[in-house]
């Protein structure tokens, strides 16, 4: 669970603190890459729109909003009006940005890479 998340519009980025103290950066193009709403990646098999590789638009990577969606994810409201995508803190936790965790995903590959979804493979602190 986030101890602090803070979306800062002006530096184009989003930070999470964790109660681990772990600190997660995004910035805010790569957040967007990340949506997992159904447009985004698609459903029943078929390809979302991110799939095809668009070229963002600074529209489509301006937050203009954020909202909690419970107590398991953010829904950020983006400049060109999408707000369907929900980024679960376990996702955005397993998929932080940064060197530590990158390099932990490298040396076990568990998620689709393709969609930034994680695939179905035991978390680390049920092994």
């Amino acid at each position: 669970m986030p101890r602090t998340i803070h979306a800062d519009r002006e530096a184009r980025t989003l930070a999470i603190e964790w109660q681990d103290g772990h600190q997660t950066i995004y910035d805010f193009v790569a957040l967007r890459w990340l949506c997992p709403c159904a447009y985004c990646r698609g459903e029943a098999g078929l390809p979302g729109w991110l799939d095809s590789r668009p070229t963002l638009t600074a529209d489509q990577t301006r937050m203009v909003d954020i909202q909690l969606v419970g107590n398991y994810a953010v829904a950020p409201t983006w400049g060109d009006g999408h707000h369907t995508g929900y980024y679960t803190f376990a996702v955005l936790r397993d998929r932080c940005p940064c060197a530590e965790c990158a390099a932990r995903r490298a040396a076990q590959p568990t998620a689709d890479t393709r969609s930034g979804h994680l695939a179905h493979a035991p978390r680390e602190e049920n092994r």
